[in-house]
């Protein structure tokens, strides 16, 4: 479905995450990955995860919190992969102490950075991938149903899902006429290392499960599945959606 393709995964953490999933699905469709990851904390961990998949993989630092940063974590890339078919941004960050109180108290400090890891980066990413998706491409990035709801204890992260999404609408304007398309995949609740950071996870889990048209939480290799669709050109007339990929739950009432 990717053969001969190059791309990118952002936000890789450990074997359980999203973004590790989505590298594997790409891995094993026949593209060529890169995969980065966030400090020097996760280095040997996602450079095994690279390891271990089909191909060429390699693991490369991305830290998106300044933009000094990010050129540097691109001349690696361009290094390694000069022309990019498709990337996935997964990354999201609130500091913790902003998902435990009510939304209310939100500070200054925390509202903006959580929108600067979690919705601006996709950005940032998105103006230096541009010039490397000569010939078009795919990004896509990782949204949940607190962007246009309310989840108890997802506060200031719900907002800055909110802006991911409308960030995918004006990104797919601004690099449509490139023939460069962006989408969103918005995944149920999954047990991952920044799920663990959102108060009554479990709760999320249990009443998704109960109340879902499936019955059931969803599995991380069901949503890269549907990220590989949104990657591929099997939805090449597709571009400024968001798909949810959460069981039917956006869908119900109770």
């Amino acid at each position: 479905m990717l053969q001969g393709k190059h791309g990118v995964v952002f936000g890789v953490a450990n074997k359980r995450s999203i973004a590790f999933a989505c590298a594997r699905a790409a891995a094993e469709a026949g593209a060529r990955v890169i995969v980065t990851y966030q400090g020097d904390r996760l280095k040997e961990g996602v450079e095994a995860l690279a390891a271990s998949l089909p191909g060429d993989c390699i693991a490369l630092p991305c830290d998106v919190s300044t933009d000094e940063a990010i050129d540097e974590a691109f001349v690696a890339i361009r290094e390694h992969m000069p022309h990019v078919d498709f990337a996935v941004h997964s990354i999201a960050y609130a500091p913790r102490e902003e998902l435990d109180r009510e939304y209310l108290a939100t500070t200054r400090e925390g509202f903006l950075r959580a929108h600067e890891i979690s919705t601006y980066s996709f950005t940032a990413l998105a103006q230096r991938l541009k010039p490397l998706m000569d010939t078009g491409g795919s990004l896509i990035t990782m949204s949940y149903l607190g962007a246009v709801r309310m989840v108890p204890n997802y506060n200031v992260m719900g907002l800055a899902k909110a802006s991911l999404e409308a960030s995918v609408r004006y990104l797919a304007a601004d690099m449509g006429p490139n023939d460069i398309r962006v989408n969103a995949v918005s995944a149920g609740p999954v047990r991952t290392l920044a799920a663990s950071g959102i108060g009554n996870f479990q709760m999320m889990l249990d009443i998704a499960a109960s109340r879902s048209p499936l019955r059931r939480n969803v599995k991380v290799t069901e949503v890269a599945d549907v990220a590989l669709f949104l990657l591929s050109s099997l939805s090449s007339g597709m571009t400024g959606e968001v798909l949810y990929v959460d069981g039917g739950f956006h869908v119900t009432a109770l």
